[in-house]
């Protein structure tokens, strides 16, 4: 289809918008770091020192991204409109299910997630969703839960269960 091919957004565009996000998250670091302390103290580099450094330098790629998205000339595609639309189809259910796990907790939701995503994408038989959701589910519990005993986000099955 034509429409699919239609550009959204182009790779200048996108090259300036990730260098600022960039420069912001170093500036976050510089100033974080500015709060902990940043220079060399009695017994060495204070706590800030190397996170003050790494906010530095990526600030200033950033700035050299930025001016190189600014100065490029031409119009190429980043991405198409067909093309978006397979990232949405992965990304909005994976916001669902991250959201989704401060309800019913990553058992739960993985298991869902798992099982419908099977279906959905994979156009597998619904036995084979449930089944495969479940037992992966269960495996991961066994194994944080159980073997490493790392706590992870839990809902009210788990809670049903003594969890």
């Amino acid at each position: 289809m034509e429409s699919d091919k239609q550009s959204l957004v182009s790779t200048r565009v996108m090259e300036i918008v990730v260098g600022l996000f960039l420069f912001a998250v170093g500036l976050v670091l510089i100033v974080d770091a500015h709060r902990l302390g940043y220079g060399w103290g009695d017994s060495g580099p204070m706590s800030g020192y190397f996170p003050f450094y790494i906010g530095l330098f990526l600030c200033i790629s950033s700035v050299v991204s930025v001016v190189g998205g600014v100065r490029a000339s031409g119009n190429d595609s980043f991405v198409e409109r067909g093309q978006a639309r397979l990232i949405l189809a992965v990304l909005l259910p994976t916001v669902v299910y991250v959201l989704a796990i401060a309800f019913l907790g990553i058992y739960v939701s993985s298991a869902l997630f798992i099982g419908i995503f099977m279906k959905w994408q994979g156009k597998f038989a619904w036995p084979k969703c449930v089944a495969v959701g479940v037992l992966v589910s269960v495996a991961l519990f066994l194994m944080f839960e159980i073997w490493f005993t790392v706590p992870l986000p839990k809902g009210p099955l788990e809670a049903l269960f003594g969890y």
